[in-house]
């Protein structure tokens, strides 16, 4: 099959045709639920399933590849759905991610110049791509496979105009074999266009309305070449602490009903979201131009999306099917049937807890002195925390003790005893969070947590951690002790094994450090859960070793999806890393109740 870009419309060995495409990302869904989940795409009328490539997901160390497998494997459920496919492999893609899917070690390196010529950053995407887009190449419509659009970097338009490093970027996707279509995305403004556009490849818009004033700044730009919305938003995702505006289902159909009489295609952003396992949720900043308070984004990326978290159709999944239905090529495929469902609620029983220097001590890296505290990019750390310990000289009067840089979130605790829960920009100070007044002699522990790395716009690719100092009165505070913790030291077989060395004590329900229960599975009873922790704080969650996510009490996501994959017949393990807990000394139990998982 030979797919091409013609001069008003895409054309399929010759004959015109309109992708109605989906986006469906494989790392944000189980692998034993993809085919059901591309069904049920097919099934709401699409011909087409788009995703991102995560590079961070991937290559979560230098060189230290992780199942790039994975992309051709869905590729190859996508052919099997019947459906085509469009790759997006960045290297950034935004997408909610952490970092946009740059990894951490390439920006905390270089800073300001990812995504430009820098030849430290082509060399480290050239790598890259050479080992993930081979899954790619090998499954282009051409060569039998789904594959008719790969596109070229993402929404550069609203971040840079380095023309020659999208020039480059093209260069190298051809170089190593990509030959359908290449592609750009950017929003539908001139600025975005004239910085994200690459000459002689197809440039594409997003938007979620307006679609004719949309097209008609494609226009300005591109004379020639067929309409596409490569993002047709129709919901969006969540901050913590702030619930989405969900988007009506009849207002949405009536948009892509707009798209298509334009004559465009589109790529419906999400057709179904999935979940950030992991911690893998990045981060927003508040303001018009993405500069300004720290919006960290939740587990679910639900998204409002026509196909939920859980792989059910929606309202807006039938609105949106009536629409497809009319560019259908004949009767659209029945509705698959739901998923499986845990059969009934299950309490997780708890057996042990370990306080937090216990398990910093038990699964963290080495602890570091250094005369200023070092960045989460400069110990190692992605996803997790870094303990910082200093020590207040004395005899001094007490002073206001201020943290210069601090990202994002710090458990304070003094001598012993529990302080304040810090922020970034506590207090209006800016960028200093002011833990109070302390007299010295004393012995200060800053407990910081990555909330996620910023994923789009001026600021991405900042660096974590306490990234100034830390002053007392005027002083800085010097001779700083850092120990991190990452997150994926307890997923999978290896983290299970490193936690049953641990010395549990007695379960202390809510109290801030690491829980390990059980949670029994009735004989047939597996299938679809969402795990709730009534009472508790903040933290993470694993369940048989898999990452189910973070949870947070101040909302608006309550529970957490958990993939019956996951889960199996009998006993399964569950740790929760509560990372707050109730005011007061740690291992102090609140009025949290057990965790349950419920249908």
């Amino acid at each position: 099959m030979r797919f091409a870009v013609g001069e008003r419309e895409f054309e399929v060995d010759g004959r015109p045709v309109r992708l109605l495409s989906g986006a469906l990302h494989y790392f944000r869904v189980h692998e034993a639920q993809w085919g059901h989940r591309l069904a049920m795409v097919r099934a709401m009328g699409l011909n087409c399933v788009e995703t991102y490539v995560p590079w961070n997901w991937h290559e979560p160390r230098p060189g230290e590849l992780r199942d790039v497998g994975a992309l051709g494997r869905f590729l190859d459920a996508v052919a099997a759905a019947g459906l085509w496919a469009i790759v997006r492999p960045g290297p950034y893609i935004c997408a909610e991610w952490e970092n946009g899917g740059l990894p951490w070690w390439l920006t905390g390196a270089l800073g300001r110049r990812v995504r430009t010529r820098e030849p430290a950053f082509l060399r480290a995407v050239d790598g890259w791509w050479e080992a993930v887009l081979p899954q790619v190449v090998a499954r282009q419509c051409g060569r039998g496979g789904p594959v008719v659009l790969v596109q070229v970097e993402n929404e550069y338009g609203s971040y840079g105009s380095d023309a020659e490093y999208l020039r480059h970027l093209a260069w190298k996707l051809r170089e190593l074999g990509v030959s359908v279509p290449l592609c750009t995305s950017d929003g539908a403004e001139d600025h975005m266009l004239t910085g994200g556009g690459v000459p002689g490849v197809l440039a594409t818009v997003n938007f979620g309305s307006g679609a004719r004033e949309a097209f008609a700044a494609l226009r300005r730009h591109r004379a020639r070449g067929p309409l596409m919305c490569m993002e047709f938003w129709c919901g969006w995702f969540a901050h913590w602490g702030a619930a989405a505006e969900p988007r009506g289902a009849a207002e949405v159909a009536a948009q892509l009903r707009e798209v298509l009489a334009c004559g465009a295609s589109v790529n419906v952003y999400m057709a179904h979201g999935g979940t950030s396992f992991g911690g893998w949720a990045g981060a927003n900043r508040a303001g018009e131009v993405q500069d300004g308070a720290l919006l960290p984004t939740v587990t679910s990326y639900d998204y409002g999306a026509p196909v939920d978290e859980r792989g059910r159709p929606t309202e807006l999944f039938w609105r949106m099917r009536e629409v497809l239905a009319e560019y259908a090529v004949g009767p659209l495929p029945e509705v698959p049937e739901a998923q499986p469902v845990l059969a009934g609620v299950v309490e997780v029983e708890l057996s042990g807890w370990l306080g937090m220097d216990a398990v910093l001590a038990g699964l963290g890296g080495p602890e570091v002195c250094a005369g200023a505290p070092p960045t989460f990019e400069e110990l190692g750390v992605e996803r997790g925390l870094v303990r910082y310990r200093v020590a207040v000289p004395g005899p001094r009067e007490a002073y206001p003790l201020r943290v210069v840089g601090l990202r994002d979130r710090a458990v304070t605790v003094v001598d012993g005893v529990r302080g304040p829960v810090l922020v970034e920009g506590n207090e209006g100070e800016g960028e200093v969070a002011v833990l109070g007044r302390v007299a010295g002699p004393a012995e200060v522990e800053l407990w910081v947590e990555s909330l996620g790395r910023v994923n789009y716009g001026p600021r991405l690719g900042e660096a974590k951690g306490i990234t100034g100092g830390v002053l007392h009165e005027r002083q800085y505070l010097h001779g700083v002790r850092a120990r991190g913790l990452r997150w994926d030291a307890l997923e999978g077989a290896a983290g299970a094994a490193a936690v049953a060395g641990l010395g549990f004590g007695g379960p202390r329900p809510g109290a801030r450090g690491l829980h390990r229960g059980t949670v029994t599975v009735p004989p047939g009873g597996v299938g679809d859960a969402v795990v709730e922790l009534p009472g508790w704080a903040r933290g993470l969650v694993w369940i048989g070793g898999f990452p189910v996510g973070r949870y947070w009490s101040v909302g608006p996501q309550r529970g957490l999806f958990v993939p019956g994959p996951v889960l199996r017949e009998g006993a399964n393990e569950v740790l929760v890393l509560e990372l707050e807990g109730p005011d007061g000394a740690e291992g102090a139990s609140g009025t949290a109740g057990a965790p349950r998982l419920v249908p």
